[in-house]
C-alpha cells in the first residue's frame, strides 16, 4: 500500500464524476492510496478547520480561515458562470420582501452564505443541512431557503419560486464567475507531494470529461432524486473548463469575492490566495 491520502468530497454527482477515475482505478495514482471521505460541504469545512484531511473540498469562504494550513489546487473547483446558489420561497418574493425574513442556509462557512450576505445584510440565517432546505421552505419552517447543489435544478418541481440567483447577481455586478468551492491541500505534505497529487486529480477530472458516459453512470449513484438527463445537466454546470483550471477569470473571481467580503466586514482579514 502506498502513502494514504484522505480525499474529502461532498456526496454529489459532480464530485463523484470528478473522482471516478481515482475511485475505480482508471488512472495510475503514483503510489498514493486515496481514501474517499464523503461528507456534506459544511462538515468538510469544519474538518478543514481542524486540519484533518490531506485533500478536501472546501468553500472558498472557508479558505480565509484555513489558508495557513491549506493551499488551493488549480483543479477541482466548482464555479458558477452566471449561475450559482439561489434563494427560493413558497410564494413570489423580491429582495425587499426578504429583509428580516428567516432564510435557511447550508452553513455559515459556505460561499453561498458569503454571497447572500453581500447581496442582503438584513435577514435571519437558520442553519439547516443543505439537503433539507427545500423541505424546510415547503413546510414553512423558514420563509426562504438558500439552495446549493442539485436543489438549483429541483426547486421548480417542488412548486417553489426563485427570488434571486446569486451567480447571476454576482456576474451582473462584477462581470466575473462566482467561485463556490475548491480542492484544498495541506501544506505540510510538501511541494513535491502537492504537485504530484494535483496532477493526479487533474488527470482524474480529464478522464471523466473524456469518458463522460461511464463517469456519469458512476455519478448517478450520488444523484439524489435526479433522472440521468438532469444529473448530466448538473454535472455540466460544475465540471467544466474551470474545473480543470481556475483560469484567469476564476482566480480573479476568488480575489474579488474575498476582497468584497473583507470590505463589508463579513471576513475579518484579507488573505493572499495561492494556487498549486
Amino acid at each position: 500500500m502506498g502513502r494514504e491520502i484522505r480525499l474529502g468530497h461532498s456526496p454529489d454527482s459532480d464530485d463523484a464524476f470528478m473522482f471516478y477515475a481515482i475511485a475505480k482505478d482508471k488512472i495510475p495514482t503514483d503510489g498514493y492510496n486515496f481514501i474517499h471521505v464523503i461528507e456534506d460541504i459544511e462538515t468538510l469545512n469544519q474538518r478543514a478547520l481542524r486540519k484533518e484531511l490531506e485533500v478536501t473540498a472546501i468553500s472558498i469562504h472557508t479558505y480565509t480561515k484555513v489558508h495557513e494550513n491549506y493551499a488551493l489546487l488549480s483543479c477541482g473547483a466548482s464555479i458558477g458562470d452566471q449561475y450559482g446558489p439561489m434563494v427560493v420561497s413558497k410564494s413570489p418574493m423580491n429582495k425587499t420582501d426578504l429583509k428580516s425574513k428567516s432564510i435557511a442556509i447550508p452553513g455559515k462557512l459556505t460561499t453561498a452564505y458569503l454571497a447572500l450576505k453581500l447581496f442582503l445584510d438584513d435577514f435571519k440565517p437558520v442553519e439547516i443541512p443543505f439537503d433539507k432546505i427545500l423541505d424546510a421552505v415547503i413546510s414553512g419552517e423558514v420563509q426562504a431557503g438558500l439552495i446549493i447543489h442539485e436543489g438549483q435544478l429541483l426547486y421548480k418541481t417542488m412548486g417553489l419560486h426563485k427570488v434571486i440567483d446569486l451567480g447571476e447577481w454576482w456576474y451582473e455586478k462584477e462581470k466575473l464567475p462566482l467561485p463556490l468551492g475548491a480542492n484544498a491541500i495541506r501544506r505540510d505534505l510538501g511541494e513535491e507531494n502537492i504537485k504530484k497529487i494535483s496532477s493526479i486529480l487533474k488527470k482524474s477530472i480529464q478522464y471523466s470529461l473524456d469518458h463522460r458516459k461511464e463517469a456519469l453512470e458512476h455519478a448517478m449513484s450520488y444523484a439524489r432524486d435526479m433522472d440521468p438527463a438532469l444529473a448530466d445537466r448538473f454535472v455540466g454546470m460544475y465540471v467544466n473548463d474551470y474545473t480543470l483550471d481556475f483560469g484567469e477569470k476564476g482566480r480573479e473571481g476568488v480575489h474579488r469575492l474575498l476582497t468584497k467580503g473583507f470590505e463589508k466586514g463579513i471576513i475579518d482579514h484579507q488573505v493572499k490566495v495561492d494556487f498549486y
